[in-house]
């Protein structure tokens, strides 16, 4: 391995106000006053990147990603003042990339495909005619006046979500493997005459024809077979999905020899955020082991602090609180470096960070720490079921997303449809509460934020109440319950979860429900009749009306969140 990279995204959010946080991009009206570019206020973020990159460099990070191609990029058409306030960007990152330099880091600049001006809307609608060559006119700009810049990192499975406001949003404009493939071929030659790198992620949420690219075969060959360049390489997430446990490790590392990175999230958006301990290092240890025989993995990203929506803030190597980031951090990073064990990992940071003669009582923590992530956080009967829905691999974490518990009747359907042991699952919840008690003492002992575990503790007792009533015996005194402690939570914690009680009766009588879930999800990879002819085609027709939103509602509902269902049904 060569290239190690992490994101560089937690100083763009120093005194960022909003009270929910899009953790997937630079929120760039972060760094304007009155929709102008704010030099005090960048100044403020310049010395954070200074501490962030002093900190990333002494890990032995080399590389460093920063948002986005957009802001770094000019056109003839773009009116005069967003091509004034480009400048000032231009300018400021000219800045960031010297700091990178200077620390012994590349800076490596990111992009979706593609991005337009709200000012100027369908500049680039034409992507044949339009979008590609302002592309790589775009790229070869930036090798040329920011030479220490290594690459771009193109995503081509996403676009920017539905809350991004801004001068500039992006849109799916790949939506088939051969548009992929001209879009590669178009920009290829002028990274090669540049010497620099093309980095493109697999990453996708099911949208059109290419959106199964991060797990079929067949539309991984389509998209790349033949396009071998050493300044291409294909960045891939561990497993088949976004960033949960219990996913084996992706084949298609081992599909093709183009070069790859494997990409790793130390602040994990799907299991608090930080907020408390989540340890990776032992699932980490075992992917690396077995990428040991990719002969062409050439590096990895590690995400610090992208990922997720949520209203936790704390910012890895800026702060205090971002100490369990900082852990899985370190560990990652030693261990796609270095090799070894996890547990050697720990025992490298312990001694660094808490002193001599810790480092076994911080691995009795961690142990206890990943027991119940796995056990008191995800529901291991289901997690453990391979299940995909149209394009997607179902994730193995339902009832928890992002800073989300959902509690319905309609959840706990489902849940028992895939539950075999119910009664077994809500003493594992139970089980959780005992670990975490164990883990406060352990971290009271090696001066570690206690106050974490009185946060994870009361979380986990409103899961382990949740459990209960998924696979418990329905009552008002359960519903009671549920009532309470969530009133509870709310009043102890400005910051926390948002419980969603939905207990109104979900009327599907199970036998019908368990048939439907039969001809909704599929086992295998492959796709059947009934996945191409109606879940892909007819239900991306009727998108548009399953992505509705209920007026009135109290409270937006996930489908509204990141790109939306209407996107991601297409």
């Amino acid at each position: 391995m060569k290239l190690f990279l992490i994101d560089g995204l937690g100083p763009f959010f120093r005194d960022y106000g909003r009270r929910r946080i899009n953790w997937s991009k630079i929120p760039f009206e972060n760094l304007e006053r009155g929709g102008a570019f704010d030099a005090a206020r960048f100044a403020g973020i310049r010395e954070d990147f200074a501490r962030f990159a002093d900190a990333a460099a002494a890990l032995g990070f080399n590389g460093v990603t920063l948002d986005d191609l957009a802001h770094l990029s000019l056109h003839p058409d773009y009116d005069r003042r967003l091509t004034s306030k480009l400048h000032r960007y231009r300018e400021a990152y000219r800045e960031l990339f010297a700091m990178a330099a200077a620390r012994g880091m590349t800076a490596y600049v990111t992009t979706d495909v593609m991005f337009e001006a709200a000012s100027r809307p369908g500049l680039f609608a034409d992507f044949r005619r339009a979008a590609l060559p302002f592309l790589r006119a775009a790229c070869e700009a930036l090798f040329r006046e920011f030479p220490t810049v290594g690459g771009v990192i193109f995503r081509v499975g996403e676009c920017d979500a539905r809350d991004v406001r801004g001068d500039f949003a992006s849109r799916l404009a790949i939506r088939t493997p051969p548009q992929a493939r001209e879009l590669l071929g178009g920009l290829l030659p002028a990274f090669e005459r540049a010497n620099k790198l093309l980095i493109f992620r697999t990453w996708t949420v099911g949208a059109h024809p290419i959106g199964d690219l991060i797990w079929n075969r067949n539309t991984f060959d389509r998209t790349f077979a033949g396009l071998d360049s050493p300044h291409l390489a294909l960045s891939m997430k561990y497993g088949e999905t976004d960033f949960f446990r219990y996913l084996p490790l992706n084949e298609l590392f081992f599909r093709s020899e183009h070069r790859k990175l494997v990409e790793l999230q130390a602040r994990r958006e799907y299991e608090g955020f930080g907020e408390f301990p989540s340890f990776v290092g032992w699932d980490y240890e075992e992917y690396v082991r077995q990428l040991a025989c990719a002969r062409n993995l050439i590096g990895a990203w590690i995400w610090c602090q992208t990922g997720g929506w949520s209203g936790f803030r704390r910012r890895t190597f800026l702060e205090p609180g971002g100490v369990w980031n900082e852990l899985n951090t370190a560990v990652s990073l030693r261990l796609v470096r270095e090799g070894g064990s996890a547990d050697e990992a720990v025992r490298a940071w312990a001694r660094e960070r808490l002193g001599p003669g810790k480092s076994e009582r911080l691995l009795a923590l961690l142990r206890l720490a990943e027991a119940t992530i796995l056990e008191g956080l995800y529901i291991d009967e289901f997690a453990r079921r391979k299940l995909f829905f149209r394009r997607l691999r179902v994730p193995p974490l339902l009832h928890v997303y992002w800073d989300h518990i959902l509690i319905s009747h309609s959840m706990r359907k489902l849940l028992r449809c895939f539950v075999s042991d119910p009664a077994g699952k809500i003493t594992q919840s139970w089980a959780a509460l005992d670990k975490i008690r164990s883990m406060r003492a352990l971290a009271a002992e090696l001066g570690l934020p206690v106050r974490d575990f009185d946060f994870q503790y009361d979380t986990f007792r409103m899961l382990a109440a949740a459990r209960e009533y998924y696979f418990g015996i329905f009552g008002p005194d359960r519903v009671e319950r549920l009532y309470a402690l969530r009133a509870e939570y709310e009043r102890k914690y400005e910051r926390r979860y948002h419980v969603h009680l939905d207990l109104s009766p979900f009327r599907l009588p199970r036998a019908q429900l368990r048939l439907a879930f039969a001809l909704l999800f599929r086992s295998q990879r492959g796709y059947r009749w009934l996945d191409r002819w109606l879940l892909i085609r007819l239900l991306s027709l009727l998108a548009p009306l399953l992505a509705l939103r209920r007026r009135g509602a109290a409270q937006p509902r996930l489908t509204d969140q990141a790109m939306g269902l209407r996107t991601v049904l297409k």
